[in-house]
Parts: C-alpha cells; structure tokens; sequence
C-alpha cells in the first residue's frame, strides 16, 4: 500500500454502534472497523458498555495499517453520558440515557433543576437530560458520589482513556444537560446550587489538543509517541462542524438513531420545551435552535424486516395514492409529538402495522420520518427559508430524500455525498481546525420529485395541520443564536 501521511485516527461513538476509522490527510477512509454497543446491567441502573468498548479499542488498534503514520486522535460521542471519576479513572460506569429507574427523584429534579428560558434545555423523558443523570447520584449513590473527584462528558473521558489528562467541552457540556446557561455561557443556577461546577474540568476547545497517547499504549499498540490526541466533541455537534463555515445559515439535519435538525441561521427563534426544541451549543460556542426525535428506531420499528431498498420512490407514491399513512410517535424518547401513541392508518381509518404489506413498509417509514423531519424544520426556521441539509444514514434513503425534498419544493435541499458519515467527517476535520475549516465533498441538490408533490398535494395532510396539545408550552424568549 502507497505511504499516507499524515493520517488521523477517528473514534465515533453512537448509540448503537461504534467506529473506529483510518482517515488520511486527503480524506478518503483507510480503514474502517465497528463495533455494537451493549447495555450492561449494574446492581442499580443500565451503564454504558464502557469496558467492552475498550477491549475492543485495544484489539482494533493493533490491527491498523500504516499506523506508525498517525499523528491524530478526534473523538466524537453520542450526548446524555457523563462519567464519574476519582483520579484513577471511573467510579461506576455511565449511565444509559435509555434507563428509566429515577421514581421521585424526576419530580424532585423538575421542581428544582433551572428554567428552560436559562438553559434552553426542556426535560425530556428517560435520561436524556445528564443533570439528571448526575441529580440521581448524588442524591441516591452517597457513597459512590463520595468518591468523585471529576465529571466528564463522554467524549473527554474517552480523550482520558486515551491520554489520563482531564477536560470539558461546550458541545457537549451545553446540549440538553440543564448544566449550562448558553446566553450567559456559564454553568446554569441549578448546576451552581448542585456544586456540579466543582467536580467538572475547565472548558478546552474540541479541536485543540488534549494530550498525547499514554507511552506505554503507544509501545503496545505501534504508534508515534507523539500522536496527539484531540478534546472531543458531541457528535450531533461534529457533523454540525462541517458546515459552519462551508455553508453558514444552513440548517443541518443530522441522521442516525437520532435525527437532529440544527438551525444555524441565527434568526430569532420561539423554542417549546414540549416540542423536545432546545438551544444546542456548537463547538465554536454559538447557540443554534434545535430540534429532534429519535427518527432512525422510530424507522427501524415502522419498516420492520422489510429490505430498506424496497423504499424507492415509485413505492413511496404507492404508500400515498393508496392512502397508508403513520402518525406520530413510536418511541417515548422525546421529539415534537412525545407522549401521544403511533398508529397506521389507510384512508383514515386505524389499521394494525402488520396489515401493511411488507413491500411498502420501509417507504411508509420513510415517510413519516420525513414528516417529523419537516415539521421540526418549518418550525424552527424564521420566514425566510434556508438551505437545509441531510446528512447521515437517512440522507441515502430515497423515498426519506423524495418526501422530504417535495414538502419543502420553496427552499433548497441537499444531501451529502460524502462516503464518510457526518460525525466521523466533523471530528475529521476538528483535528485540522486550525488550518482547515471546510472540506469541499459533494453536495447534491435534490429536485422535488412532480409525482410525489402532486401525489403528496392530493393524498396528504401535515401533522401540523392537527398539534398535539401537549404542544402548547412557554417559549424561550424570542433572540439571537
């Protein structure tokens, strides 16, 4: 094989999966390696699979190629994770946003923990909110919060793992924690009351530099000694980063087990805690109006089994002239209908999913993922409408890039033609920060689809069209991002 060099290895952690990837200084993908993620279970709550996911590091690592070329080390994570530690490393495993054992302990944390008009961070269901998270230990675990001399967010103690140095980060620290204060940049009241403040590392950049590898790691594994290993960032945040500076005022959506739609166009904008809308902060620090639902397991369970190609374009039509449709939601894990149950209707009258033929299923969820998509879309844009793009697994999904594209035929969509998914090619490119803040790969303007408009202008009816009415909620108030 032809020398790389430099190259930067990228860890991406999500959810479900993670990965690990070669990249090297043109960015084209050397190597590739993934690994499922698994929930274990503690004698109190469901952790994060944090010691399988190190043995398989270390086993991965060693396979690489070319790696005495590495000068780079970006870690990018899925949020909801915050990692308790003394100096040797971690206390307990972190918590899985997706537990649910809290009992009194939410009420106790609603009533107490900062307003949404300070933080912008609603409370959201299961463990989505870290400061929850972290309520629960303290006030539940005495004798394991006793023992805490340090709080990271995920990406930066995976960054510990790598180096043993200790630090924050805002993209992280500021998505939907209630830590944060973003418009006075600051730990929120309620993390000040709490005394979280104490125990969490001072701020760095995602892109600069935390520290170089652990030696001994370095001489077990074959890298450079001087291999420099990155702050981290949280991942819907790295994808963002991509874009910042090569199409600023984009909205971005970013797909996965989550989609995330991210508002960069700093309008003022009327943020509603019970729409799952939140104020994200970018990696550079700015506010960007956010919204989200957890489109890619809500896609899986719509679509079930069926061969996701079987989503094309030709059976999305079919799905609508036939009048099938799906409302919203099917997982309880936030999004703008939260709270309200999924159903499958035909013509307006409720059908069971297994009455929808197998052939149409995975462009019915195509569908209704678009739908949320757009919705959250509308609501967050200001009047004049910006360029949205889709990045992510859903962005090479045809009949999900049909439907969406014909909804929004006034404002431009485009898709990524990146090989590399977003988050791995956002903490790419935050290992080059200083030097390099755009990366020019395709971005391919999707033409409403005249079939599916018109098909869409007959057969259907936005959701907007019929709020839930836990949607009426006070807003933040109307500024700047």
């Amino acid at each position: 094989m032809t020398a790389r060099m430099p190259m930067t290895l990228v860890l991406d952690v999500g959810k479900t999966h993670a990965k690990l990837l070669l990249i090297d200084d043109t960015g084209e993908v050397v190597s590739r390696q993934t690994h499922v993620n698994q929930p274990v279970q503690t004698e109190n709550y469901t952790a994060l699979g944090t010691a399988s996911l190190a043995s398989w590091l270390a086993s991965a690592i060693v396979t690489l190629p070319d790696r005495h070329q590495i000068r780079d080390l970006s870690i990018t994570t899925h949020g909801a994770a915050f990692c308790l530690m003394d100096e040797q490393g971690l206390i307990t495993p972190p918590m899985d946003y997706e537990w649910d054992g809290y009992g009194p302990m939410r009420e106790t944390w609603q009533q107490q923990a900062s307003l949404f008009e300070e933080t912008g961070s609603p409370a959201l269901p299961l463990g989505l909110n870290a400061g929850l998270q972290l309520a629960w230990f303290k006030h539940t675990q005495p004798a394991a919060w006793n023992q805490v001399r340090h709080i990271l967010p995920y990406p930066q103690y995976w960054g510990w793992w790598f180096t043993g140095e200790w630090a924050s980060e805002i993209s992280s620290l500021g998505c939907h924690t209630h830590l944060w204060a973003p418009h006075e940049s600051s730990f929120s009241s309620w993390a000040w009351r709490e005394g979280f403040d104490r125990w969490i590392p001072p701020l760095r950049n995602a892109w600069a530099p935390l520290g170089h590898l652990r030696r001994s790691w370095a001489q077990a594994w074959q890298l450079p000694p001087d291999l420099t290993v990155r702050v981290g960032a949280h991942d819907s945040n790295a994808c963002l980063a991509r874009y910042l500076h090569t199409v600023p005022g984009a909205t971005v959506v970013s797909t996965g087990t989550w989609v995330v739609v991210m508002a960069t166009h700093g309008q003022p904008v009327a943020l509603e805690a019970r729409r799952d809308e939140l104020l994200n902060v970018n990696v550079e620090g700015a506010s960007v109006p956010t919204g989200r639902f957890m489109g890619g397991r809500e896609y899986a369970f719509l679509a079930g089994d069926a061969d996701p190609a079987l989503g094309t374009v030709e059976r999305l039509i079919q799905v609508l002239r036939l009048g099938w449709r799906a409302s919203p939601a099917f997982s309880p894990a936030g999004g703008p209908y939260a709270g309200q149950r999924g159903q499958v209707w035909r013509h307006g009258q409720s059908q069971a999913l297994e009455d929808v033929p197998k052939a149409l299923r995975p462009a019915l969820a195509a569908l209704y993922a678009a739908e949320i998509t757009v919705n959250i879309i509308q609501h967050l844009n200001p009047a004049r409408p910006m360029p949205v793009i889709l990045e992510g697994p859903l962005a090479y999904n045809e009949s999900y890039v049909a439907a969406v594209a014909a909804m929004l035929k006034d404002q431009p969509v485009w898709r990524s033609n990146d090989s590399l998914e977003g988050t791995a090619r956002g903490a790419w490119m935050l290992a080059q920060w200083s030097t390099r803040r755009t990366f020019q790969t395709g971005l391919s303007l999707i033409k409403p689809d005249e079939q599916v408009a018109q098909s869409l202008s007959i057969h259907h009816e936005p959701y907007a069209a019929h709020p839930h009415p836990r949607l009426a909620a006070s807003a933040l108030p109307r500024q700047g991002s």
